[in-house]
């Protein structure tokens, strides 16, 4: 299995997705945006990861050099359409929703921190999330929020963000929810992108002491199993694929 991130700023990279591919023994490279790396042009990986960043799908290159919305939704696209999985988390899964056409939309609450999500009846039947119980802790940051189509499934929702979980077809995933985050990615986020003046202002904004002592061994787990789902599922299909059907 080969896993390839899209990594837009130093301080938001892979996390516990790097652990999993380690201890699954797979390949991992990755495009560092915020280095000048440029996207891949040949689709040589199995897993499409996307991340997070500051930046939203609208932000224009003029404001932020090296994001290219458009370049990435593209390569989402035709990593789509090779059979690629796709994953994006946060930024990266607005840029899934955008790209298959559902705008990205603001976020009814700011959430930093970890708090609780709660999986949808479409979660609750999902089989690529049968490990998860009905209400996880997990970690957030964000405004914003993926966009829907009547195609896509919302599988996991919170108090204060309606989208923390959604699948947009099979083998492409969005988490607006942070699984990935551990102690020390999330030091670095807390290093570069905190803002202590929302503490006590926002309902969803815990300050930068309780997160750094959270423990993200649970939802690191929730996240490493829910790879392996998504692997098992891959080979399922390449082993029994469903016959073409005329229409």
């Amino acid at each position: 299995m080969r896993v390839h991130f899209v990594i837009h700023e130093s301080y938001e990279g892979p996390g516990a997705f790097s652990q999993w591919v380690e201890r699954k023994g797979f390949q991992q490279t990755a495009t560092r945006l915020y280095c000048g790396e440029t996207l891949p042009q040949d689709l040589n990986f199995d897993m499409l990861v996307v991340l997070g960043g500051p930046q939203s799908p609208d932000t224009p290159q003029a404001e932020c050099a090296h994001f290219d919305a458009e370049a990435e939704k593209n390569l989402i696209v035709r990593s789509i359409s090779a059979g690629k999985a796709v994953i994006g988390v946060c930024l990266g899964a607005q840029l899934i929703g955008d790209a298959l056409g559902a705008k990205y939309s603001h976020s009814p609450e700011k959430e930093i921190g970890y708090f609780p999500i709660e999986l949808t009846l479409e979660g609750r039947k999902d089989p690529l999330l049968k490990h998860f119980k009905n209400t996880e802790l997990v970690g957030h940051w964000h405004n914003d929020m993926p966009g829907l189509l009547p195609s896509f499934k919302v599988l996991a929702e919170s108090q204060g963000c309606p989208r923390q979980i959604v699948k947009f077809m099979d083998l492409v995933y969005g988490f607006q929810c942070h699984l990935e985050f551990t102690r020390a990615s999330v030091s670095e986020l807390i290093e570069f992108a905190f803002e202590p003046q929302h503490v006590g202002h926002k309902k969803w904004v815990q300050d930068k002491e309780t997160i750094l002592n959270s423990d993200t061994k649970n939802m690191n787990e929730l996240l490493f199993t829910f790879l392996d789902n998504l692997v098992a599922h891959i080979h399922e299909k390449t082993i029994n694929p469903k016959p073409y059907q005329c229409r």
